[in-house]
């Protein structure tokens, strides 16, 4: 409903916050550190307001509810307890960053992406890299391919990897499903680590170490987090196993069983699986504060800065957000998208600059949409899903285009943001948002297209 009553003028809002941070930060970064969070408040005001009187109160507070009980908060939660995790784990030892150092340190960071998730994979990795690096001039480069293999397409091989699919899991998607995106992911990783090694090897020859680098023997400290981290994935796993549970699920009303926000014909509740999932994550942040000395913490280097930072944007976002997803919804099936390859690229696109996890289940509609009136085109390997059956090559590349394609911005993936703030905190100059979108450009989008014609 929301998707045909609100005008296209209302995605201006959603505009505006994305021009805020991509020029917020070059016309003036000490102004823009400062406000950045009133500039969050000033373009969700900007949305809201109008929307209440638009479509009414009470639907205005069941759809602003919805994002932030259902979504952002969780979302939040998340974020955070990984990002305070993963700052008690403290890996010091002779990791100088050469070449062959950097090119294993990303491999082994985009190995783990699919099994402790691309925000758990990010926080637990970034800081080892930046501490190899920290002596040379251009650490940069270093950054941004991180970003494309850790905090993106590194978790494309499960539902744990990353949130849209661990969404396709909780909408009748087989959890081992996901490993038929190894070809495209391997094809992009073998692409993305060996344009890497030669870029870092030029960069090394014009920034060779110091003299005075002593041998350190490598150990980990903290280690006992890694547990906490176990935690958080199985939380989530958990979620997902017992999502139609008939303890948290009620099969006559189709409704989660939880607490009531809001009465009326579509009544917002808020799940009592969330509560658990939830509770037991931020359970694991508090454990990993309590037992962590506060010396590792420092060690690290960690501050709350990229967390809040994180924290105040995406509520912008999130709430700007709402008439652009509530449009595609309604409107996507017109976009004209039949094809494999055109699934791929428009969810791509779309999940560049959107939320990817609703824009894959937006796009993952539309498919089980277009088959279901078009039974025929339903050839070769299918897969049953509660929004439909497709085609496993739709899903594929829906998938990989939602997981792939969040590389190509700053706010294409939570983890991007967090990742460029630690960096900038640890003396990394990164590029402006424009600026990290030409390295995306250049190196991501023909690597996409030697996907397309390859796999779809």
């Amino acid at each position: 409903m929301l998707g045909e009553q609100l005008p296209f003028w209302t995605v201006i809002p959603f505009i505006g916050i994305l021009l805020s941070i991509a020029l917020g930060p070059l016309i003036n970064a000490h102004w823009w550190e400062r406000n950045l969070k009133w500039v969050s408040l000033g373009w969700a005001l900007i949305f809201a307001l109008p929307f209440i009187f638009m479509v009414g109160t009470h639907q205005a507070a069941h759809a602003i509810l919805h994002v932030y009980v259902l979504d952002y908060i969780p979302f939040m939660i998340l974020l955070t307890a990984l990002f305070v995790v993963s700052g008690g784990i403290v890996i010091h030892g002779s990791l100088h960053g050469s070449p062959w150092v950097n090119t294993t340190l990303l491999g082994v960071g985009t190995l783990l992406a699919s099994w402790i998730g691309t925000t758990g994979a990010s926080m637990l990795m970034i800081r080892p890299v930046l501490r190899a690096n920290a002596w040379r001039k251009s650490q940069a480069h270093v950054v941004i391919f991180f970003i494309f293999l850790v905090s993106n397409i590194g978790g494309a091989l499960t539902p744990v990897g990353d949130p849209p699919l661990f969404l396709g899991f909780l909408k009748g998607v087989p959890f081992f499903w996901t490993f038929c995106l190894v070809g495209p992911m391997l094809l992009c990783v073998t692409i993305l680590l060996t344009v890497f090694w030669f870029l870092d090897r030029y960069h090394v020859r014009h920034d060779p170490p110091p003299l005075n680098l002593e041998p350190i023997p490598l150990n980990v400290r903290g280690e006992y987090n890694l547990l906490f981290l176990a935690g958080i994935v199985g939380a989530i796993i958990m979620s997902g196993m017992f999502s139609k549970h008939t303890f948290f699920f009620d099969a006559v009303t189709g409704l989660p069983r939880g607490l009531r926000l809001m009465d009326g014909q579509e009544p917002l509740i808020w799940p009592y699986l969330n509560l658990c999932r939830d509770g037991l994550i931020l359970m694991m942040a508090a454990l990993s504060l309590k037992f962590t000395p506060h010396a590792l913490r420092q060690d690290n280097k960690f501050t709350w800065g990229p967390i809040k930072e994180v924290g105040y944007l995406f509520a912008g976002i999130f709430m700007t957000i709402v008439p652009a997803l509530a449009i595609l919804a309604v409107k996507g099936a017109s976009l004209g998208v039949d094809t494999p390859a055109k699934f791929f690229w428009a969810s791509g696109i779309l999940s560049s600059f959107l939320d990817n996890a609703p824009t894959y289940l937006t796009f993952l509609s539309a498919a089980g949409g277009y088959f279901g009136s078009h039974p025929e085109l339903l050839s070769g390997a299918l897969v049953h899903t509660d929004l439909g059956t497709v085609t496993a090559k739709v899903l594929m590349a829906v998938s990989a285009g939602s997981v792939f394609m969040g590389a190509n911005s700053y706010i294409g993936n939570a983890p991007n943001f967090m990742v460029r703030s630690i960096a900038e905190e640890n003396s990394c100059k990164m590029p402006s948002f424009f600026g990290y979108m030409l390295w995306s450009g250049m190196i991501l989008l023909p690597t996409f297209a030697l996907v397309t014609w390859v796999f779809f």
